[in-house]
Formats: structure tokens, C-alpha cells, sequence
């Protein structure tokens, strides 16, 4: 199970993702788009058109996590 510590925000990406994407993509969003850093203590929550699918991106101290659901 996923217990961020109180520290860690949360971003939710506004626009719609293609959830082909996966971590280089996901993190390009976010330094692109976002204009932050993918390796912050963030958790990064991206949604599909349909907004019934989720992919979460974490950045853990030697690499990403990505997680991914259907809602």
C-alpha cells in the first residue's frame, strides 16, 4: 500500500493523458508542463480521457515508481 509521509504533495496533471505513457513520458509532462521537478518529493496523479484509469508517478531515492489502476 501506498503511505506517503505528510511531506510529500500531491499534483494532479488538469489535462488528459494517453495511458501509453509511461515514466520518461509521465516525467516530461511534468517538466514540461507542470514546470517542476519530477524528482521532487511530489506524487504526480495522471488521468485518461475517460477518467477511468489512473497512473501515479513517484520519484523514490534511486528511481521512479509508476503505478497504475483502472477506476
Amino acid at each position: 500500500m501506498l503511505r506517503p509521509s505528510a511531506a510529500v504533495q500531491v499534483y494532479l496533471y488538469a489535462g488528459t493523458v494517453d495511458m501509453r505513457k509511461s515514466i520518461n513520458g509521465l516525467s516530461a509532462l511534468v517538466e514540461q508542463e507542470l514546470e517542476l521537478s519530477s524528482m521532487a518529493n511530489a506524487l504526480f496523479v495522471f488521468c485518461n480521457r475517460d477518467r477511468d484509469k489512473i497512473k501515479l508517478l513517484y520519484w523514490e531515492r534511486n528511481g521512479f515508481v509508476l503505478w497504475g489502476t483502472s477506476i
